[in-house]
């Protein structure tokens, strides 16, 4: 018999609770596999940003002291597990967030993709989803 794997799907916007949640969650998720003696947590978590949480990946905003900053905590995550942080391109693009690639192929003034995070088509998400895992939407 074989776990489901979690996917994080990431839809809220970085100022919605839901979007602190699905951190928190894929926090205590990765620091149990690692006390658990899991060599590969990575494996074991799927995340996916799509729709407002998008906006997350974007690397030009602007976070108060006071705040959180999701974005620079999603990277620390990411660095200390190895994780990818996949955001749907369509759903970025539409939100003002490209990479390079995307900004030459579509005319766009500049980039603000945040580092550590790909954009990606929606095709990752359907593999993702294709495999046993255990969807969770924030």
């Amino acid at each position: 018999m074989t776990i489901p794997i979690p996917l994080l799907l990431v839809t809220a916007d970085p100022s919605h609770p839901l979007a602190h949640i699905a951190l928190r969650y894929a926090r205590a998720f990765l620091q149990n596999s690692a006390n658990n003696n899991d060599t590969n947590s990575s494996d074991k978590l799927n995340i996916f940003f799509y729709g407002d949480g998008a906006h997350t990946a974007n690397r030009l905003r602007w976070q108060s002291a006071d705040q959180t900053n999701l974005t620079k905590e999603w990277q620390a995550l990411a660095e200390k597990y190895q994780l990818a942080l996949p955001v749907c391109v369509s759903t970025a693009l539409s939100r003002g967030i490209s990479d390079t690639e995307n900004s030459a192929r579509h005319q766009l003034s500049g980039d603000n993709l945040a580092t550590g995070f790909t954009l990606v088509g929606l095709s990752d998400l359907a593999m993702m989803m294709q495999s046993n895992c255990r969807l969770i939407q924030f």
